[in-house]
């Protein structure tokens, strides 16, 4: 008996889920009371699409909230957090239990992927077939303890990182099991299955666009078929790469959301070249981060490469093809040799499922822990793969054993690192503290560890954080909002004054701002300052809503809240120039003409009211005009395409 427990309970299945389980909720149990961090407040505390499911049935009543694009693209993720809020509240624990579940699912799916691939015909004559189980577990366990994933599941909203894996792994891993069933109903339920879900993906997050991609890699790679067989199994999982490009299509050009789209919001900071150029070692860093999981940072200070020829691009680079070039050395060494074929493909997945984030698309942010959660899973499978496989050359009970012991000892200690990193989440003043020592020149890290101390009511370490935000970025108008904050609370109203103004030359148009500076006025009995600042933050707010209604199409509302601005600050030049819009919707251009024109004498700068006045000129046929509100328009902002095209049809 005891030698049949010995035999069978290591490749036992069930204990081996039961296993990493286990693992994984003992080391991030330390994570459940973990307070949102970062810019949580502002993607899910004070989001109010999340707030109601209403927006989830009709998507478009959400058009004008700032992060409606978001909302159309993720959808699924943003729906997560939306049920997360209605059974929870802002309850961290719910939140975190999801981010949590979702890790656990993704491990057992590797799993899954694993001991599924050494049942497909090409592995059928593996050495390593004996071993599948084994390979299988140590893969997902690789995967779960490893500290690299922290990112993407103790920070909260990183969850659309390890929720597109879940979608990804689910369609992977169902196609395979299709493909692998003998009757046609299991074929089709589990075809169904992989489809469905490769459609969650898409809706989840961008790089879930090369599923279909890595489905059509594994078909040729492990399945054997006629090409005509292929092509009807993988058409439908092709045809959803449409998907992401499709929603990006819809969405230019829309008024609904002013939060840039994916791949746009980085192009003012990096050119493609300094963006694709810095990623050859960003991945080399990953890499790194894998195998040597120390230093691990919350918000990098990575350098830009400016050229490919600086030393370190090219050396990353040929670090890079060499790997990819052994993925591809190995797919082809296996036709003697088919265990070769899964390491090879676990680097190619690597590199495949990284693309869409470290290619030639800019992103804000160069590098980002949570972007490896998904590559990762190639890694661990490539590398769990090659130890076996040394085991089983090495034919010695002995150094199988020690083999199996070190795999054992790297997953303890992945596990325990794993452990340390999380208890870094659950204090905001740790967290950043950590962050601020490893990039003490990234204006986002002070700024972050101020919030932590003003949170704790630690006002003077806060003060001198945001002072060295402001020394490192002094166009940063949160942190002058904030520090005046911090002013007033320890009652030093002239400094807070001085960084209210600051903040108003920054950021002409903050409700809040104007109305806290008009509050001091107001206790220092300056009454005309204080009137003054007070009628411009409600002026602001009026005008706010009737930018929201103008996206809704809700024109008459939107005239009197711009009327109303109007009346409490006449120098609002932005109303009067929305104005002007909405009139020239409503076929009344001489209307806004004349809106036009004040909003232009107000602020000659305004290039949008030279254009809207030019292009009403153009069409009431008075060319002149309009070549010359154009052309003005053009000396201010010479970059806008649309009215250099407009300039050239109207000087025909």
């Amino acid at each position: 008996m005891k030698d049949l427990i010995k035999k069978r309970l290591p490749n036992n299945t069930l204990l081996h889920i039961v296993c990493l389980v286990v693992l994984i909720l003992t080391i991030y149990v330390n994570t459940l009371s973990a307070p949102f961090q970062w810019d949580e407040d502002e993607y899910i505390v004070n989001n109010p699409i999340i707030k109601d499911l209403h927006y989830f049935v009709s998507p478009q009543d959400a058009q004008g909230f700032k992060y409606y694009n978001f909302l159309i693209l993720r959808y699924i993720g943003y729906l997560t957090f939306a049920l997360n809020y209605k059974i929870h509240g802002l309850s961290v624990t719910g939140y975190h239990m999801i981010n949590i579940a979702i890790h656990m699912t993704n491990a057992i799916l590797v799993y899954f992927l694993v001991l599924l691939t050494f049942r497909t015909p090409f592995l059928k004559t593996s050495v390593l077939k004996r071993h599948a189980r084994s390979v299988a577990f140590f893969s997902a366990l690789l995967f779960a303890s490893h500290p690299l994933q922290t990112e993407a599941v103790t920070y909260v909203f990183q969850r659309f990182a390890s929720l597109v894996a879940l979608f990804y792994l689910v369609s992977l891993t169902a196609y395979i099991k299709s493909r692998l069933t003998k009757d046609r109903q299991g074929r089709l339920f589990f075809y169904c299955i992989a489809f469905f879900s490769a459609v969650l993906a898409m809706k989840t997050k961008e790089n879930a666009f090369t599923l279909p991609l890595v489905i059509t890699m594994y078909e040729f790679f492990f399945f054997s078929d006629t090409l005509k067989r292929r092509v009807i199994h993988l058409v439908p999982m092709l045809l959803t790469l449409s998907i992401i490009p499709l929603t990006l299509m819809s969405l230019t050009g829309t008024a609904g959301g002013r939060q840039p789209l994916p791949g746009s919001y980085g192009a003012g900071m990096f050119s493609r070249g300094e963006y694709l150029f810095t990623q050859f070692r960003v991945i080399v860093t990953y890499l790194r981060l894998l195998f040597f999981p120390v230093n691990q940072n919350l918000n990098y200070n990575y350098p830009v490469s400016h050229s490919f020829f600086d030393p370190q691009v090219v050396l990353s680079f040929l670090v890079l093809a060499a790997l990819f070039g052994l993925g591809v050395y190995l797919v082809v060494r296996s036709q003697s040799n088919p265990h070769l074929r899964l390491m090879g493909f676990g680097i190619l997945w690597f590199f495949i499922t990284l693309s869409v984030e470290s290619s030639i698309v800019p992103l804000d942010r160069l590098i980002d822990e949570y972007r490896v959660y998904l590559p990762s899973v190639g890694v661990s499978i490539a590398v769990v793969t090659g130890v076996f496989l040394i085991k089983e050359k090495m034919r010695s009970s002995k150094t199988g054993r020690s083999i199996l012991v070190m795999l054992v000892l790297v997953t303890g200690v992945l596990s325990v690192a794993t452990h340390l990193r999380n208890a870094m989440w659950e204090d905001g003043i740790k967290l950043w503290e950590d962050t601020v020592k490893k990039s003490p020149v990234t204006a986002k890290a002070h700024y972050n560890l101020a919030i932590a101390y003003q949170d704790r009511n630690i006002p003077d370490k806060a003060i001198e954080q945001y002072l060295i935000v402001i020394k490192l970025n002094p166009n940063n108008v949160k942190a002058h909002y904030n520090l005046a904050v911090a002013y007033r609370n320890l009652n030093m109203p002239d400094k807070a004054i001085e960084q209210y103004l600051t903040a108003v030359r920054l950021q002409p148009y903050n409700e809040k701002t104007h109305y806290n500076l008009g509050l001091i006025y107001c206790e220092q009995g300056r009454d005309i300052e204080c009137t003054y600042e007070i009628n411009t933050a409600y002026a602001i707010n009026h005008y706010s809503r009737g930018v929201a209604y103008t996206e809704h199409g809700s024109f008459e509302k939107a005239v009197e809240e711009f009327q109303t601005a109007i009346k409490l600050k006449p120098d609002l030049a932005e109303a009067h120039s929305n104005l002007g819009f909405i009139y020239e919707n409503l076929n009344m251009p001489d209307k806004a003409i004349e809106q036009y024109l004040i909003a232009i004498k107000l602020k000659p700068d305004f290039a949008e009211a030279h254009f809207n006045l030019g292009t009403i000129y153009y069409k009431m046929g008075q060319i002149e005009k309009a070549q010359r509100e154009l052309a003005v328009g053009l000396k201010i902002k010479p970059d806008d395409q649309k009215a250099q095209q407009l300039l050239k049809v109207v000087s025909r």
